[in-house]
């Protein structure tokens, strides 16, 4: 395998699941991995953890012809990473918000408390991303009142929880987000779910330019940077 990352003769064509070498395939990541330098793998450290979870997933349940239309967008995951907890929420708000719509019923349910516990995370956030996921989640609500309608019971009578939302929560709702627009009951599953990801590639750029220009900000400024 490291002959072939030294002088690779043809790039690996995507295909879906894991792959033990490039000869034997890619999935999205796994290209990223490699066009990154780093070791062959679907979890590389260039890209951060949910968006990774989002590309593996898009890359599973598109068509072959779906799956094609990604490779432009590898090589712009590659240096996308934050350890700011709210990446992970904005992420799985948008999935939710492409997902809610038109998933079936019994997925819509999941969206929603997703939603709106997101919701309750973002209210405490005094960011412009945050306030865009706001807004589409409240919009993605909108579009299944009879959902959000069964989220709000539900809420209410398990109670709130422990505040804020763990990374692997919102890679749930990621993962349901994506099969119920793999599943739903459309004409253009792949185009939606090719959407989905740019708009999530886009979401994340923008996080991360953020993130690093207020930093550069404080730094100047001789301010400790935190998170």
């Amino acid at each position: 395998m490291r002959d072939w990352m030294a002088h690779p003769e043809v790039m690996p064509i995507l295909s879906p699941g894991r792959h033990r070498s490039p000869l034997r395939g890619a999935c999205f990541m796994e290209l990223a991995s490699y066009l990154a330098g780093e070791r062959w793998s679907d979890h590389p450290a260039c890209t951060h953890g949910t968006l990774a979870h989002l590309a593996r997933m898009v890359n599973d349940q598109t068509s072959d012809a779906g799956r094609a239309r990604l490779t432009p967008l590898i090589p712009t995951v590659i240096g996308l990473t934050s350890d700011d907890p709210l990446l992970d929420v904005l992420l799985a708000v948008r999935a939710a918000h492409a997902a809610l719509p038109i998933a079936a019923e019994e997925r819509q349910r999941s969206q929603a408390v997703g939603l709106r516990v997101a919701l309750t995370v973002l209210a405490e956030r005094d960011h412009e991303l945050a306030a865009e996921s706001r807004e589409l989640a409240k919009a993605a609500l909108h579009a299944a009142p009879a959902a959000d309608a069964w989220a709000i019971r539900f809420i209410e009578e398990v109670g709130p929880g422990r505040p804020g939302m763990t990374a692997r929560q919102c890679r749930d709702i990621v993962t349901g987000a994506v099969d119920g627009i793999a599943r739903a009951c459309v004409a253009d599953p792949d185009d939606r779910l090719v959407a989905l990801l740019t708009s999530a590639v886009s979401d994340t750029e923008r996080f991360v330019g953020a993130r690093r220009e207020a930093a550069e900000v404080r730094a100047e400024a001789g301010v400790p940077v935190t998170t």
